[in-house]
C-alpha cells in the first residue's frame, strides 16, 4: 500500500505531496491540469528511464520519494536476493540532478534501475485505456491464470526444479563443446605425448650424461692425470705412501714414552687408512677411463635428442619437458574420457528433465482447471459493464518446457455476436478494452495480494449507468486493495474514499500544477461541473449530492 507519495521539481510540480487512503482514491481535474505529468513521476519509481527534460528548475534535482507498507506482499526473499534491507515501511526514491544523472535507492540504499523495478513492480501497477500491450502480451495473460488458480508457491517450486535443468543442460552443453574443441587438439598432442613417453625421459639425466661425455672425451688425459697421481702416492722411496708409513712406525715407537706422541701415531695411522683408499679408488678410475668413441656417440644421440625436444617445447630443462608430459596426458586422457563424462551429464539432464516435465504438466493442469471459471466470471461482468454479447476465451497451447512452464496462453475476445473471438489486440475498442481490464482486474483481487492499482482513465468511452456500475465495482474492488483512479467521470469520482483535485496556478512568469484533497462540499462542487460544464446548475449540484450519499 502506497502511504505518501512526495514530488519535487518535475515538470510543472515544484512540490507535491500526496498521502493516499488505503481503499478508493479518486484524481480530476481539467484536462492538461497535470494528472499525467503526476503518474509520469510515478513511473520514475517504476525504474522508467528519465533525463534532465523533466526538471522544473534546471538549476535543482528532481525527487520522487514513495513509502509503501510491504508487509502483505512476502517480499522479503527479494530484498534478501538483492542485497537489501528490508523494512514494513519501505522507501523508495529517484533522483534526476541537474546535470541529467540518474540515481534510485530502496531504504536509502542505492539500487540500479533494474533492482528498482523488480520490486517496485510488485508494489505499483499502472493501468491506462492505452495499455492494452500488456494485457496482449502472453506473459501477463499466463500471470492472470496463476493468479487465479493462486499457484505462485508451485510455480515457484517448478521454476526451481526448471532452473536445476538449466543447469545441467548447459553443463552437458559446455562439455559437448569442450569435446569438440579438445578432439580438435587431440591428434596432435597424443603425437606429442607418445614422442616423450617413447624418449624415457629421467629428471637429472641431461647432467649425468654430460659429465660422462666430457670424461670421455677427455679420457686420455685423465688417464695420464691418474696414473702420474698414483705413482706420487705408490712408488718410489719418496712417495706419500711410502713416506707414511716410516712416520707412522717413528710414532708408534716414540708413544710408549708420552700420550701425545701416541696420538700423534693415532692420527697419521687415520691419514694412512684415507690415502689407501683415495689409491683404491685412483686405481679403480683409472682402470675403468676408457676412451670409447662407441659410448661417446651414443650419449652424443641422447644428448641432441634431449636437445631437440627441449627447443621443441621452449623447455629449458627436462624437468620441465616432464611437467608438458604429465600436462599432456591429462589433455589427453580427459579426451579419452569424454564419452564417459558426458553419459553422466546427459543422464542429470534428462533426468532433471522429465522431473520439471511432470511439474509443469501438475502446473499446466492447475492452469486449465480455472479457465472455464474465468471466463464465466468475465462474461457476468461484462453484462453489468453494458456489453452483454462480449465473450472472452482462453486458449492454451503446450510448448516445450520453459521457465514458465509448458503453457502457451492466448486471450480471445470478441464485443459483438457473430463475430468469432480474436486476438485482444485486434478486435477491442478502447473502451472495450478498459472494461474487460478492469474486469480481469476485478476477479483477480479477492484470489491475490495486488499492488496498489492506479487506473488511468479507463472510463474512457462509457457513461450513465454502465459508469456507476464500473465505479462500484472499483469500490469493491477497493475493500481489499488500494486503488487511485483518474477519472472525468462523476459517477466514478462520487466513489471514492478520498477526492484529489489537480489544478494549474499561474503567476506572472510561471504555471504551477497544483494538487489538493476536497472537502465534502468542495468534491459536491467538482462533481456538479463533472456533470454540466463550468457553470454548475442547481440540478447538478443537487445530482452530485446524491451520488456522493449514495
Amino acid at each position: 500500500m502506497l502511504k505518501n507519495l512526495s514530488i519535487q521539481n518535475y515538470a510543472l510540480i515544484e512540490r507535491l505531496n500526496l498521502s493516499p487512503h488505503q481503499a478508493f482514491n479518486v484524481v480530476t481535474g481539467e484536462t492538461g491540469a497535470g494528472k499525467s505529468i503526476m503518474l509520469g513521476a510515478i513511473s520514475l519509481i517504476l525504474g522508467n528511464r528519465a533525463d534532465k527534460k523533466v526538471l522544473f528548475d534546471e538549476e535543482e534535482k528532481c525527487v520522487v520519494e514513495a513509502i509503501f507498507d510491504i508487509s502483505a506482499y512476502q517480499m522479503a526473499p527479494v530484498f534478501e536476493d538483492e542485497e537489501l534491507d528490508y523494512e514494513q515501511n519501505t522507501v523508495i526514491r529517484r533522483e534526476i540532478s541537474a546535470n541529467g544523472k540518474s540515481r534510485a535507492f530502496v531504504n536509502d540504499t542505492p539500487v540500479t534501475l533494474e533492482v528498482l523495478a523488480k520490486i517496485t513492480q510488485r508494489l505499483i501497477d499502472i493501468h491506462s485505456q492505452h495499455d492494452n500491450l500488456l494485457l496482449s502480451a502472453e506473459d501477463y495473460q499466463r500471470y492472470i491464470l496463476d493468479s487465479y488458480a493462486q499457484n505462485q508457491s508451485f510455480l515457484q517450486a517448478y521454476q526451481e526444479v526448471f532452473k536445476n535443468y538449466q543447469k545441467h543442460l548447459k553443463a552437458y552443453q559446455n562439455l559437448l563443446a569442450e569435446q569438440a574443441n579438445a578432439q580438435k587438439e587431440f591428434d596432435y598432442n597424443k603425437f606429442l605425448l607418445e614422442e616423450l613417453q617413447k624418449a624415457n625421459l629421467v629428471a637429472g639425466e641431461q647432467e649425468s650424461l654430460e659429465q660422462e661425455l666430457g670424461i670421455l672425451e677427455n679420457a686420455e688425459e685423465l688417464k695420464a692425470k691418474l696414473s702420474e697421481g698414483l705413482v706420487s702416492l705408490q712408488e718410489g722411496d719418496f712417495a706419500v705412501l711410502t713416506v707414511l708409513r716410516n712416520l707412522n712406525k717413528i710414532l708408534e715407537k716414540l708413544s710408549e714414552y708420552a700420550p701425545d706422541y701416541e696420538r700423534l701415531s693415532e692420527r697419521t695411522e687415520t691419514i694412512l687408512e684415507e690415502l689407501k683408499d683415495v689409491s683404491q679408488e685412483l686405481e679403480s678410475l683409472y682402470e675403468s677411463t676408457e676412451y670409447d668413441p662407441e659410448r661417446i656417440e651414443q650419449i652424443q644421440v641422447r644428448l641432441d635428442e634431449i636437445e631437440r625436444l627441449q627447443k621443441k617445447h621452449r623447455a629449458s630443462s627436462i624437468a620441465d619437458l616432464l611437467v608438458i608430459q604429465a600436462d599432456l596426458e591429462v589433455k589427453v586422457q580427459k579426451v579419452l574420457n569424454f564419452d564417459e563424462e558426458l553419459a553422466k551429464h546427459r543422464q542429470q539432464s534428462e533426468e532433471s528433465f522429465e522431473i520439471a516435465k511432470k511439474q509443469a504438466v501438475e502446473l499446466s493442469e492447475k492452469r486449465k482447471t480455472v479457465i472455464e471459471h474465468i471466463e464465466k466470471e468475465v462474461a457476468t461482468l461484462f453484462v453489468e459493464l453494458g456489453m452483454p454479447n462480449a465473450v472472452l476465451k482462453i486458449e492454451v497451447q503446450e510448448t516445450e518446457p520453459t521457465i514458465s512452464g509448458i503453457d502457451k496462453v492466448g486471450f480471445l475476445f470478441s464485443a459483438n455476436k457473430g463475430i468469432a473471438p480474436q486476438e485482444i489486440k485486434n478486435v477491442a475498442s478502447g473502451g472495450e478494452f478498459s472494461r474487460l481490464m478492469l474486469a480481469i482486474k476485478y476477479i483477480l483481487a479477492g484470489k491475490t495480494a495486488m499492488p496498489t492499482l492506479v487506473f488511468d482513465e479507463i472510463d474512457t468511452g462509457i457513461s450513465g449507468e454502465i459508469a456507476l456500475k464500473m465505479g462500484k465495482m472499483i469500490q469493491e474492488m477497493s475493500k481489499n486493495h488500494q486503488i487511485l483512479t483518474i477519472t472525468h467521470l462523476p459517477q466514478i469520482a462520487a466513489q471514492g474514499d478520498k477526492h484529489y483535485f489537480v489544478y494549474k496556478e499561474d503567476t506572472h512568469n510561471r504555471t504551477f500544477s497544483r494538487i489538493k484533497e476536497l472537502s465534502f462540499s468542495e468534491r459536491v462542487e467538482e462533481i456538479a461541473q463533472m456533470i454540466s460544464g463550468s457553470k454548475t446548475s442547481e440540478s447538478a449540484l443537487q445530482s452530485a449530492k446524491e451520488l456522493l450519499n449514495n
